[in-house]
C-alpha cells in the first residue's frame, strides 16, 4: 500500500465552497481518490478549523446544520485527536522549523499517522518538515501519486578536495 496522505482544513473548505469552482473540483477529486484508496488522514484540529471557517469566515456561510453533516462525514476519516504526545511533537517541530503553532500541530499529526504527504495551501509547496512533504493541491494540479516520496539521503558535509575552476567566458 502506498503511504497515507494528510489533508488540511483548507482542502475540505474548498470542497464545500462553490465560490472557487476550479479549486473545488480539484479538492473534490483529491478527496475522492484518497478516500477510495484508503489513504486519507486528518486530525480533530483540522475538523474544528473546517467547521469554524465554513460557518463563520466564508462569504457565503454554510448553515450550521449542513456544516455539522459535513463534520459527521469527516469523522468517518477517524481523525487523530490532540493528546500530550502530539503537543510535545508539535513543540519540537516549532523549535526546529519556526512555523506557527497551528501548523506545527498539523505537521505533528501527519507525522504521527506516518503520512509522506501533507496536502495544504497554508505551508510552503514542496517544503519538508520532519519527513513530511507539503504539496499544495491547487498548484499545477499536483501529480505525485505514482511513487511515494521519500526524503533523499544527502550528505550534510561539503564535497572533499579543491573546487574546480570554471572555464573563462570568451
Amino acid at each position: 500500500m502506498i503511504d497515507p496522505c494528510f489533508v488540511d482544513a483548507n482542502v475540505f473548505v474548498y470542497a464545500i465552497n462553490p465560490a472557487e469552482a476550479l479549486k473545488r473540483e480539484l479538492a473534490l477529486t483529491l478527496l475522492a481518490r484518497l478516500w477510495s484508496e484508503q489513504r486519507a488522514r486528518t486530525s480533530v484540529q483540522v475538523i474544528n478549523e473546517f467547521y469554524a471557517v465554513v460557518t463563520r469566515k466564508l462569504r457565503r456561510q454554510v448553515p450550521p446544520a449542513e456544516a455539522q453533516a459535513q463534520l459527521e462525514d469527516l469523522l468517518e476519516w477517524n481523525p487523530l485527536p490532540i493528546d500530550s504526545a502530539l503537543l510535545r511533537q508539535a513543540r519540537t517541530i516549532e523549535s526546529r522549523y519556526k512555523l506557527n503553532w497551528w501548523d506545527c500541530l498539523i505537521v505533528a499529526a501527519a507525522r504521527a499517522q506516518n503520512c509522506a504527504i501533507l496536502y495544504s495551501e497554508d505551508l510552503q509547496h514542496g517544503g519538508i518538515y520532519d519527513g513530511v512533504k507539503v504539496l499544495n493541491p491547487f498548484i499545477a494540479q499536483v501529480q505525485e501519486e505514482a511513487t511515494p516520496w521519500r526524503q533523499p539521503l544527502v550528505s550534510p558535509h561539503r564535497p572533499r578536495g579543491r573546487p574546480r575552476k570554471q572555464a573563462a567566458s570568451a
